[in-house]
């Protein structure tokens, strides 16, 4: 009786239950800032279950007490498709799909649960327009972004450019995208001071991957004027070998370090002369936006509409066209130059980004349940 009158008194929220999903715990930053949502979305007393393809990773250790974990035991896409049985079995009040990497697992849950599937928000994770995509491969990628509208409920931006690029390249209306920036990082474990190279040193953040292409800051890196000046890349992955076979052909293994994944890379931004993101597409980089707030001077590729929402001033960085190996170059002399100004911190967004994702998560609910009502008076 006791909690008959508590539930009278206190009623469930719409989103009660946010179900979510992640393939890999590798480290990536989609999945760092999903699961830094789900710890406060835990902590406002919300139920919180992520499904991963494999746990094997870095961020394992930074899964919020309180998260339920459900392990698929594969990380390919194929495997990833049991996300719609699970989805049926765990029947959560809300689908919530953390990146455009994951919206075809999105689309196969509501294609096999139809009028069955929860609500489904989905965040832009990447840019829409691929520079990387050949002409077929591009043409394929547009009419697939065009699909949409067909699965996803409601779409969250993480900034307004970003928001104005899908609408226009997924067809969907603009009051039905949200713009919520990510939730800054909290501090976590300082990086080991032997990690950190002596004297002035440019520094990389992100997964060992192509799309980072950190190829390109290691070629200009050997160009550049400032020969007393250190590279460290923070991150690891599938790339390693790679690039560790091209630090060795340009002769700067000396200069060069790779010291992998670390919890917390702020203290490294903070001592760095520059930070430097060569990516050939991002989403709205949060590692410039951390840069930033620092006073560290950041380099950047035109990899996303976003990048010169955060740099947008010379004052602060430099935007260089993706594969302009010269302009890069310029732009990694012009910050080492001794004596160069800092630029003042900017304090970063987001800080209410999981109050303003629980908001949307309760509308989308609410929405669905009202249509259903129509459905039914008809």
């Amino acid at each position: 009786m006791c909690l008959k009158r508590r539930d009278m008194l206190f009623p469930p929220l719409p989103a009660s239950h946010i179900l979510t999903f992640a393939q890999t715990l590798d480290g990536g930053g989609v999945e760092k800032t999903l699961l830094r949502l789900a710890g406060e979305w835990v902590a406002t007393g919300r139920r919180v279950t992520v499904i991963v393809g494999d746990v094997a990773g870095p961020l394992m250790r930074d899964v919020p007490e309180g998260v339920d974990l459900l392990k698929v035991g594969t990380k390919t896409m194929v495997g990833m498709s049991a996300i719609a049985r699970l989805t049926a079995e765990i029947d959560p009040d809300v689908l919530f799909c953390p990146g455009n990497h994951y919206t075809a697992l999105a689309a196969w849950t509501r294609l096999r649960l139809g009028a069955h599937c929860p609500p489904i928000v989905a965040k832009v994770s990447n840019a829409l327009v691929r520079r990387d995509h050949n002409v077929p491969l591009a043409a394929g990628y547009r009419a697939w972004l065009k699909w949409h509208p067909r699965f996803v409920d409601h779409l969250v931006a993480m900034s307004p450019a970003m928001a104005d690029e899908a609408s226009v390249m997924m067809g969907i209306a603009r009051d039905q995208i949200s713009v919520i920036p990510n939730p800054p990082p909290r501090a976590g474990s300082p990086c080991a001071p032997h990690t950190l190279p002596a004297g002035r040193f440019v520094l990389g953040v992100g997964r060992l991957a192509p799309q980072k292409r950190w190829d390109r800051l290691i070629d200009a890196f050997a160009d550049i004027d400032h020969r007393d000046v250190s590279l460290m890349i923070l991150g690891e992955g599938s790339e390693r070998a790679t690039i560790e076979a091209r630090i060795a052909a340009q002769g700067l293994d000396r200069r060069v370090v790779l010291p992998g994944h670390v919890e917390d890379p702020l203290p490294a931004i903070t001592q760095a002369t520059a930070l430097a993101l060569v990516s050939d597409f991002e989403g709205v980089p949060g590692v410039l936006r951390e840069s930033l707030a620092v006073g560290t001077p950041v380099i950047a590729t035109d990899s996303s509409v976003a990048v010169r929402e955060i740099v947008t001033s010379p004052a602060v960085g430099s935007v260089v066209v993706p594969g302009d190996a010269a302009g890069l170059v310029a732009a990694l002399d012009h910050w080492l130059e001794p004596g160069r100004s800092r630029p003042q911190p900017i304090p970063q967004p987001g800080r209410n980004a999981a109050a303003a994702y629980l908001d949307l998560f309760d509308q989308a609910v609410l929405e669905r349940r009202f249509k259903r009502g129509l459905r039914r008076a008809v």
